[in-house]
């Protein structure tokens, strides 16, 4: 075993002696090349032609990361517009909801106020029956009265005797009586009808305001679309300028990879990397245009879902307060 590794060792050291002698030759004759080129002058206009060239990659690498800067803020700027134009969707739909419930606390105030105006009316058609009924019994009274104060004048008249003195109590009181129960009939009508009458003013004031309340909420979502629109069309000219910059800049791009077609690889292996570097990122920046596209159309299918349920609203509004209308005109 020690001599098969013994062995081996040997073998390395002559492969690693062979291949150290090999690229001292070749060291050699590159030293001889490099002091021909140096020695003759078309070693020099080479040089000055490639650092040239690597000037003018510098140049174009500058200016491609200045470009890419540039975009990279517009890319920010987007995305900043982007995350308010959804901040306001989302007020939007607070906004909504709450219309929502004021729209249906107002439907249940309405409803109970009908309620109470129907009560109210089905009460004052009571009361009128009643004083109707109450006019009729005193009417009906009344004439008993007259007739038994007739039949008393003529029973009177019948027995001429001596003077007796008379006094009727009894009729005064009665009277008396129908006159306090008439007074007092008259009184709770007038306190009744009062009544009603403040509750019929306050049913008004507060269906007035219910349609102040839906009216303030119609300008509300209207100044929301307004919004809205300029978002949007602040949205689309960024848009279009970011679009425009990503033309310039694949234009710049492809003149850039048309004037490397005829130059060696060897100097131009950095640059190569940072083009690969740019379209990589030209890549990302497309895959974030389309998800900023996808929002821009998530967007406009909520602002055409906002934009319906406005008309609704609108509609029943509308509806409601004409229906409101109709009874008091």
């Amino acid at each position: 075993e020690e001599s098969l590794q013994m062995w081996d060792l040997n073998k390395r050291l002559e492969a690693y002696l062979a291949r150290v002698k090999f690229l001292e030759e070749e060291n050699e004759v590159l030293r001889a090349e490099i002091q021909s080129t140096k020695s003759s002058p078309a070693g020099d206009s080479w040089r000055v032609k490639y650092e040239e060239e690597l000037r003018a990659l510098r140049d174009a690498l500058d200016h491609a990361f200045r470009e890419k800067c540039t975009a990279e803020l517009a890319r920010d700027n987007l995305y900043e517009e982007v995350q308010q134009v959804k901040s306001r969707c989302q007020k939007e739909q607070a906004a909504r909801e709450e219309a929502k419930k004021q729209l249906s606390l107002s439907r249940k105030e309405l409803e109970e106020e009908r309620r109470a105006q129907i009560w109210l009316k089905e009460r004052a058609v009571q009361l009128e029956k009643e004083v109707e009924a109450l006019l009729e019994v005193h009417e009906e009274e009344k004439a008993g009265l007259d007739q038994e104060i007739a039949s008393f004048s003529h029973s009177l008249e019948s027995f001429r005797c001596a003077p007796v003195a008379f006094q009727p109590v009894e009729v005064e009181d009665y009277s008396r009586r129908l006159s306090e129960i008439w007074k007092g009939a008259v009184e709770t009508y007038k306190t009744e009808v009062s009544q009603l009458e403040g509750s019929l003013c306050q049913a008004k004031e507060n269906l007035w305001k219910a349609v102040e309340d839906n009216q303030q909420s119609q300008l509300q979502l209207q100044h929301l679309e307004k919004d809205l629109a300029g978002l949007k069309a602040r949205k689309e000219m960024l848009e279009e300028s970011l679009a425009q910059q990503w033309q310039e800049q694949r234009g710049e791009a492809e003149k850039f990879q048309a004037s490397r077609a005829g130059v060696p690889l060897t100097p131009l292996c950095h640059p190569q990397l940072a083009m690969e570097a740019l379209e990589q990122e030209q890549q990302s920046l497309r895959v974030q245009i389309a998800r900023v596209l996808e929002d821009r159309q998530q967007l406009m299918h909520l602002k055409m879902s906002l934009s319906l349920e406005v008309a609704t609203y609108r509609t029943l509004l509308e509806a409601e307060s004409t229906r409101l209308q109709m009874p008091a005109g």
